[in-house]
């Protein structure tokens, strides 16, 4: 016997299939979803379905952004030398938050991954190596994950820049290994960054 309508067992099913949320959070956000005014519901539907057709990559950064460029790489504040690559979107913000980094980023979009097939191609090292060919850049700080893939990832992108004689430099381990970026909190992140070291 089912326990809900159609509606409401496609809703808490939609809604556990997000990353995080289990059963039981997704049944909660189902309810809080159906007991929400009309109009409140309508604005969250329409805010997702707008997202989701107007957000794209930054053209220089490949983060994502409503606009052309985000506003990280439009900013005039920045020190536009020197580069922060990172893996994700999501590792770009943590980065953000310590209020410390002046610089400007690339985002990867994931990590070389053999066991995965995962290679250099699916990922945006092409358009990192683009960018220190037409821009002035004196470092490249390396932040990827501190996992087997975030390491693989770091030296194969050492070992393509340093030919250039651009600075290539790693986040020191203050993160611990195997840990994920976004879920560290900012004290960490900026030892990390405060004792990089070069490759």
């Amino acid at each position: 016997m089912e326990l809900y309508s159609s509606k409401i067992t496609k809703l808490i099913e939609e809604l556990s299939s997000l990353p995080g949320i289990g059963a039981k959070s997704a049944q909660r956000l189902a309810f809080h979803i159906i007991n929400m005014p009309k109009e409140r519901a309508e604005t969250l539907a329409n805010t997702i379905v707008d997202a989701r057709a107007n957000i794209r990559y930054c053209q220089k950064c490949f983060t994502l952004t409503d606009d052309e460029l985000c506003p990280i790489c439009k900013s005039d504040r920045r020190d536009i030398h020197t580069i922060m690559v990172v893996e994700n979107s999501r590792d770009l913000a943590a980065y953000e938050k310590t209020g410390k980094f002046e610089g400007l980023y690339h985002v990867l979009h994931g990590a070389i991954s053999p066991m995965l097939g995962i290679g250099p191609n699916d990922i945006r090292l092409k358009e990192l190596i683009q960018r220190l060919s037409v821009e002035d850049i004196d470092e490249v700080i390396i932040a990827t994950n501190s996992s087997l893939e975030g390491e693989t990832t770091a030296m194969y992108i050492s070992k393509l820049i340093k030919p250039t004689g651009i600075k290539v430099s790693r986040i020191a381990s203050g993160v611990p290994v195997g840990g994920d970026l976004e879920y560290i909190d900012e004290v960490t992140l900026l030892r990390a960054l405060e004792g990089r070291v070069e490759l």
